[in-house]
């Protein structure tokens, strides 16, 4: 083994991971698999310049920039569909600003190919054995057994990546903290990302997490089993008192694998309180609101995301549909209020 020389950048895909724990490096042959952290540099620049670090802070990098990587899966339709390789390569792709590397299946055409990475081994602890983000989990609820009431949901769903789930979720965040109430962020599904979770945090939610604390660099291609085993740890940590509020975003959208799996979770769709869908314009929100009735048999509270700042699709929406339309960029405390203390139907 080798040791790795300080100064690299810790990446928030390895948000388990601490500094210290990144001290040697080897070029074991092994699949690689999901978690498995390595070290590598930056050996061609493509769409991504810069990695977001465990803090949040976002660094430019340039070919040779030292850094660690996790190997993940990734589903982005405006970016790539990417997943863990069979095989350890010489060079693998940059799938995410956050550090998730893996192999580009598809890629949008719109962007460019991905930043390349050459792999110099994997992070080894002492012994030999390689680190994987999901042996540091750092949450893991003493009492697995939920107790009643528990904190409100308010779940927050939308047509796709980038349709305002993000805005909306604050929008929610900011409109309890300005109440008087007390509420926690989380981000249940996506890729790596310290974004989304620290915009609620700006908003008001004292505590926050997505699943990168659990250690998994991404959800893509989970089990339904790890997918609810995820759902579940989040909800014993940061849902028990019956007095707060919880505010949970699911990435992509609703008939995105992961997405759809926990919509038609029983223990997921017991646990909603307030049921927020967001879309880009006002014919995604139409159609959504018919896939959420039709496949699973849902009704949002209220409509939001980017199709919320126009009045013209406010308008076309309007004559599809009575549900109220908050708009996320601008929100009115007056009618969040109206419409996330409305009684439960």
């Amino acid at each position: 083994m080798k040791k790795i020389k300080r100064g690299f950048i810790l990446p928030s895909a390895a948000f388990t991971i601490k500094e210290k724990q990144a001290k040697y490096y080897d070029t074991i042959v092994k699949a690689p698999k999901v978690g498995d952290v390595v070290y590598g540099t930056i050996s061609r620049i493509g769409q991504h310049s810069s990695l977001e670090n465990s803090s949040g802070r976002i660094h430019q990098i340039h070919n040779g920039t030292r850094a660690i990587f996790v190997f993940g899966n990734r589903y982005a339709p405006d970016y790539y569909e990417g997943v863990v390789p069979e095989i350890m390569e010489e060079e693998i792709d940059l799938l995410a600003r956050s550090g998730m590397i893996g192999t580009v299946k598809t890629k949008n055409a719109m962007i460019k190919d991905p930043t390349r990475v050459k792999i110099l081994g994997y992070v080894c602890h002492e012994d030999g054995t390689v680190v994987n983000t999901r042996n540091f989990a750092m949450i893991n609820p003493k009492n697995t057994v939920k107790k009643f009431p528990r904190a409100p949901m308010i779940l927050v769903c939308g047509t796709s990546m980038n349709s305002g789930k993000s805005l909306a979720a604050a929008a929610c965040c900011w409109a309890f903290t300005a109440m008087g109430h007390e509420v926690r962020g989380t981000k249940m599904t996506g890729t790596a990302s310290l974004k989304d979770i620290l915009h609620m945090n700006d908003a008001g939610a004292s505590l926050y997490a997505d699943f990168t604390y659990l250690g998994y660099p991404s959800t893509y291609l989970l089990s339904e089993q790890e997918l609810l085993s995820v759902f579940n740890r989040l909800d014993l940590k940061y849902a028990n008192n019956p007095k707060n509020f919880w505010v949970v975003e699911f990435a992509d959208g609703i008939i995105q694998r992961e997405t759809a799996m926990l919509l038609q979770s029983p223990e997921v769709i017991s646990r909603i309180h307030k049921f927020i869908f967001c879309a880009s314009d006002a014919f995604g929100a139409i159609g959504g609101l018919h896939i959420l009735k039709e496949r699973f048999n849902l009704v949002p509270d209220a409509v939001s995301g980017i199709c919320s700042s126009s009045p013209l699709s406010m308008r076309e929406l309007a004559e599809f549909t009575n549900i109220p339309v908050f708009n996320s960029a601008n929100p009115s405390l007056h009618q969040l209020a109206d419409i996330l203390f409305a009684p439960k139907q």
